[in-house]
């Protein structure tokens, strides 16, 4: 039986690709738009659909459907044709907490991120981290400017997929960001955040979260603090996993 339903960000909180968005974003803007990018947004934390209607409306572009569909489609060509194993790493610990939770029947694990969906999956793909979640259960930054849509997205998805309703204090939601754990707040699910990327163990602790781990590398320090969290008081917050613990 499923009981948990586990929720990933991708970005600096299972891989590392540190300034390939403004990279893309900046050569998508040059291709839709025929300019060169003069306004870069903050990316910690925001979506794709939230990203592309910042620079849109920055550079004077008409915030249709089309023009978002076009850029969204700049960004995968890109991606498509980037040696990203080159680009990128795999962070602390991603791999080996992805295969434990994976190998729990009791356990569904997936993403809620940012990234369109195909970036997800060219994103996790070259550390052989895809092999470990369900795409097609995720929530994607294309859907909403609004994280917690996705959050609600992935949360209907996999019910609708396992036949059953993940009840609130049974989704865990993981990032590196307090939108991530925002998000999951909105909800009543478990935030948990993951201090690897731009954001302190403090920032993510005052955003509200139930755990805050220092990264991912002592595997069964942090699955014990995963499940541990599920179904408990979630009144209670702000306990730090470190490192090594």
């Amino acid at each position: 039986m499923t009981d948990t339903l586990v929720l990933w960000d991708i970005d600096l909180t299972l891989v590392d690709y540190s300034g390939i968005g403004k990279l893309w974003y900046g050569q998508a803007v040059n291709a839709v738009l025929g300019v060169d990018i003069e306004h870069v947004p903050l990316f910690p934390g925001r979506t794709e659909r939230s990203l592309t209607a910042e620079i849109l409306t920055a550079h004077g572009a008409e915030l249709s459907e089309d023009n978002i569909q076009r850029m969204f489609a700049e960004l995968v060509r890109l991606a498509d044709e980037a040696d990203l194993a080159s680009l990128g790493r795999a962070l602390p610990g991603a791999a080996a907490i992805l295969e434990a939770l994976a190998n729990r029947a009791d356990v569904v694990q997936s993403l809620v991120t940012g990234n369109l969906p195909e970036l997800a999956d060219r994103k996790l793909t070259p550390f052989g981290l895809h092999d470990y979640v369900d795409f097609e259960i995720g929530g994607y930054g294309s859907l909403s400017e609004h994280r917690h849509d996705l959050v609600s997205a992935a949360m209907a998805a996999a019910g609708g997929k396992h036949g059953t309703t993940f009840a609130p204090r049974s989704v865990v939601v993981i990032g590196d960001t307090p939108h991530d754990v925002e998000a999951a707040l909105h909800h009543g699910a478990v935030g948990v955040g993951v201090a690897t990327g731009r954001h302190t163990a403090a920032d993510l602790t005052a955003a509200g979260a139930h755990l805050v781990l220092d990264d991912l590398s002592d595997t069964p320090a942090v699955l014990s603090g995963l499940l541990g969290c599920v179904g408990s008081d979630l009144g209670r917050q702000g306990d730090q996993l470190p490192s090594g613990a």
